[in-house]
């Protein structure tokens, strides 16, 4: 596993740890357990996004997109895009995308049966690469509309970095293609959030905390749906919020 780096954290598996995964070593232990230190609701917020990736993909999939590409995947989990998409039409057809060697080989391994799903190795500052590559077009014909995902992973680089990859998703996709986004922010836990975010500091990446007003700057050009940048927990809710976290935004929006 080539470029795995071991000793060094990464967000795919320090979120993956988060989660309840086996998938992490050591360093991504330690991180995630000095973030739970800071703030105990930390694995909540990962559990949050993830439902959010559910209600935001059942919601696409239910719209009559049968293409999804997820950048930032991380490694797989139960309620993963192919499960939740294939679930409204087991026709539709889903890329996962991450920089890290052990999602690759752990994501074929798991989907090695099913051909409507694969995963390639990609990185969100380099998207025209992804969407130039024969591997997604062999799945995903981007003249039709697709649902590009970008969850959690907007802050792991620069500001302009960051609006680049949304406009590269704008430019590539056809209309009626959707946008997919959750981002961290320190706005609901602004005592906290400093200490939180040195989790990262041993990642290649570090993290980038933004507003709501940040995020909001990334849907500019689509057409941004109800109920806009919200917090994750509070986007289109299906249960009682009165418990639920304010570590990271959530919108999704529609290109006209």
């Amino acid at each position: 596993m080539t470029g795995l780096q071991a000793d060094r954290p990464h967000p795919a598996r320090i979120y993956d740890y988060w989660l309840g995964g086996k998938d992490n070593f050591p360093p991504d232990r330690q991180a995630a357990e000095h973030a739970i230190s800071a703030s105990a609701d930390i694995p909540a917020a990962a559990r949050e996004n993830r439902a959010f990736l559910r209600r935001s993909v059942e919601l696409v999939a239910s719209s009559g997109v049968r293409q999804f590409v997820d950048v930032g995947a991380g490694l797989p989990s139960p309620g993963n895009v192919h499960q939740v998409a294939q679930a409204v039409d087991p026709q539709a057809r889903v890329v996962y995308v991450d920089n890290d060697p052990i999602v690759l080989t752990h994501g074929r391994a798991l989907l090695a049966e099913n051909r409507s799903t694969t995963v390639l190795t990609g990185d969100v500052r380099k998207l025209d690469e992804l969407f130039e590559s024969p591997e997604l077009a062999a799945l995903v014909d981007l003249d039709q509309p697709v649902a590009v995902l970008l969850l959690a992973v907007l802050h792991f680089v620069t500001d302009e970095e960051a609006h680049e990859a949304v406009r590269r998703v704008y430019e590539r996709v056809a209309p009626g293609s959707y946008l997919l986004l959750s981002h961290s922010t320190h706005e609901g836990n602004p005592e906290r959030a400093a200490e939180v975010a040195r989790t990262w500091e041993k990642t290649a990446s570090g993290i980038r905390l933004r507003t709501r007003a940040q995020v909001a700057e990334f849907f500019e050009g689509w057409d941004l749906l109800e109920p806009g940048v919200e917090f994750v927990p509070l986007w289109r809710p299906e249960e009682s919020t009165e418990a639920s976290t304010r570590w990271m935004y959530a919108g999704v929006a529609r290109k006209a």
